[in-house]
């Protein structure tokens, strides 16, 4: 009796998702019923995407999310003759005392990125534009090694939560003018 139950309520799931507005990012839609067309993946938007070009960023950090971002925007190379420009513009950054001792000296820290980034076209007319944020932690621990060490590695970690939430927003956006165009290839 509990399979039927949860057969029932993976089915109100099922319902209740499709009727919210959700739509696959990377998937053909024919017309409005059909999402797949011979199983085949829309590269539309993963080829728009190869045509920008990602500025560079100042700092370590910005560094590290423009390799980031290359990796995923442009995965076989900068494009010779780019249609869009990424640009990340400032990267803020704040450090927020936590778990503090008798003696009111901090045992972690809590980090919060934030980078701000412009998408433009050819003649610099701005097509998207936002911020994308991290929140982070690390131990300060005894050993100075260690706590440089856990510094390094968040700050990795924050340049790819940073760079994954920049290029998902472009998808949606190259995503949303597919849709309401109706063909990718008339970007």
């Amino acid at each position: 009796m509990l399979y039927n139950w949860k057969n029932i309520a993976l089915a109100a799931l099922l319902v209740f998702i499709s009727g919210c507005g959700f739509e696959p990012l990377y998937v053909e839609k024919k017309s409005d019923s059909e999402w797949y067309y011979n199983n085949e993946f829309d590269t539309g938007i993963k080829d728009e995407m190869a045509n920008i070009k990602v500025e560079l960023i100042q700092d370590r950090i910005g560094q590290l999310i423009r390799n980031d971002l290359l990796d995923k925007l442009t995965p076989k190379g900068m494009p010779k003759s780019p249609k869009y420009y990424l640009r990340v513009t400032k990267i803020d950054k704040n450090e927020i005392d936590q778990a503090l001792r008798n003696d009111i000296t901090a045992t972690r820290k809590k980090v919060i990125y934030k980078a701000f980034y412009e998408l433009t076209d050819k003649q610099k007319k701005r097509l998207l534009r936002g911020n994308s944020v991290a929140y982070l932690g690390y131990d300060i621990l005894r050993d100075p090694y260690s706590t440089t060490f856990a510094q390094k590695k968040n700050e990795k970690n924050a340049a790819k939560i940073i760079a994954n939430d920049i290029s998902l927003r472009l998808g949606a956006y190259f995503h949303s003018l597919q849709t309401k165009r109706g063909n990718p290839n008339e970007y």
